[in-house]
């Protein structure tokens, strides 16, 4: 009898064979065919994985408020689970600013090149720059948009998750407040809901091997152009930034996160790390926890044993105010670029820089580029050219790749911490 080949293993072959076929694209002139007709299966997937992330949310939250049954309950988890968060947010900072003044990728860094790459990005970087400012509009402007003016046009952007998840939240406590009678019809609904969108990823996940396949080729094609030699260049001349970046990154997942497990639940590390095999992948190839939350939860219920009603609480949570390998990159970057410039951090700018940093991160959009935006608010935030983030525009999207495998794992733990807390951890079964 044969055996099924496991879903992260499928995932790793589609991606290696993606790589292969980007590499083979670059060399003998297959480029214009990959961008072609390769790289639009890869949209489609990521596509297919947004387009249910916003209904998993409505969903699942409102079926893992209604399992709580009253608002004590709410109250106690919610107010755990955003202080947890919190807390591995601040830690992932702090671990950032640790490894960058230890490793001091700065002073690595050649004047020519840094001259060369703010020329180059001058168009992103302007962009950047205004975006963070309409997102800095006062010190209260994010007040404002807790609440969209318009639900349904929050639902259709999967920039605005937070403000549907702090809608489903209210919708999702307005249903404990009202009779059984009256809100048995509307769980009904949405416990079904829950049920085909379920079904859904499970059909999505079948042609996910194919759909990271189609975007590692397509990215490998993407970054290399027609000059391989000068991405070569730069990635050896921005080696020590992708180092530092990297180690802090592994930091948290290798240390950081096992200790947490180890200290706070039940769960064997390895165990854990098997189980969130396919959301991990799944993360780096897309570069989109928002995209991943939907085989992020069905991991953690299926292969991690954590309780529905935790993972439908917890993670819809965790994918908007969860950036902790966001948060990290974003203290190096600054750090980085400070240090680049000739500038010296003062205690209380490093103080702004974590506090900057770990408020940025919340509500910030699960989706590939978007901690480029905050990263130009931290910067501004302790006085430093917003234009220094040239210097890492050329490896930011394959950074952004592993910190989204940080951001997906952190959610995973906390939700692990909170089940754990809440005695809805259980082994799940074969």
């Amino acid at each position: 009898m044969s055996r099924k080949i496991p879903l992260h293993t499928q995932i790793i072959i589609g991606m290696v064979l993606g790589i292969l076929w980007g590499v083979g694209a670059v060399k003998w002139g297959g480029q214009e065919l990959t961008l072609d007709y390769v790289r639009p299966w890869g949209r489609l997937f990521i596509n297919l994985l947004k387009v249910i992330a916003i209904p998993v949310i409505l969903g699942s939250l409102i079926m893992g408020v209604n399992s709580l049954k009253d608002l004590s309950s709410l109250s106690r988890m919610g107010l755990r689970t955003i202080a947890i968060y919190m807390g591995t947010t601040v830690l992932a900072i702090t671990v950032g600013i640790v490894i960058v003044h230890v490793l001091q990728p700065g002073a690595y860094f050649p004047t020519a090149l840094k001259e060369e790459l703010q020329q180059k990005f001058a168009g992103v970087i302007t962009s950047k720059v205004a975006s963070a400012q309409e997102v800095r509009e006062g010190p209260l402007a994010f007040v404002e948009r807790l609440v969209p003016p318009n639900i349904f046009q929050a639902l259709g952007d999967n920039r605005s998750m937070l403000q549907v998840v702090l809608f489903t939240l209210f919708f999702g406590v307005a249903l404990l407040l009202i009779s059984d009678e009256k809100s048995r019809p509307v769980v009904a609904f949405f416990d079904g809901f829950n049920e085909a969108i379920t079904r859904m990823i499970e059909l999505i996940m079948k042609a996910a091997p194919f759909g990271v396949f189609a975007l590692m080729a397509s990215m490998i094609v993407e970054l290399t152009g027609d000059n391989p030699a000068y991405v070569l260049s730069l990635l050896q001349a921005l080696g020590m930034y992708s180092l530092t970046v990297l180690v802090g990154l592994g930091t948290m997942v290798f240390v950081v996160y096992p200790l947490l497990l180890r200290i706070l639940t039940p769960m064997k590390v390895g165990r854990f790390f098997r189980g969130l095999a396919p959301a991990q992948l799944l993360a780096f190839s897309t570069s989109s926890s928002a995209a991943t939350l939907p085989v992020t939860m069905e991991q953690c219920e299926k292969k991690l044993g954590i309780g529905e009603e935790v993972v439908s609480f917890v993670l819809p949570i965790g994918a908007t105010v969860n950036m902790d390998g966001t948060s990290l990159y974003q203290a190096v970057a600054t750090f980085f670029i400070a240090s680049a410039f000739g500038v010296d951090l003062t205690f209380s700018q490093i103080l702004t820089v974590i506090i900057t940093a770990t408020v940025a991160s919340v509500g910030a959009a699960g989706v590939p580029g978007s901690g480029l935006i905050m990263l130009v608010i931290v910067l501004q935030s302790v006085g430093i050219d917003p234009a220094g983030i040239a210097l890492i525009l050329a490896v930011d999207r394959l950074l952004d790749m592993f910190r989204t495998v940080v951001n997906v794992t952190g959610d995973a733990t906390v939700a692990t911490i909170i089940a754990t807390s809440e005695n809805k951890l259980h082994t799940p079964g074969q």
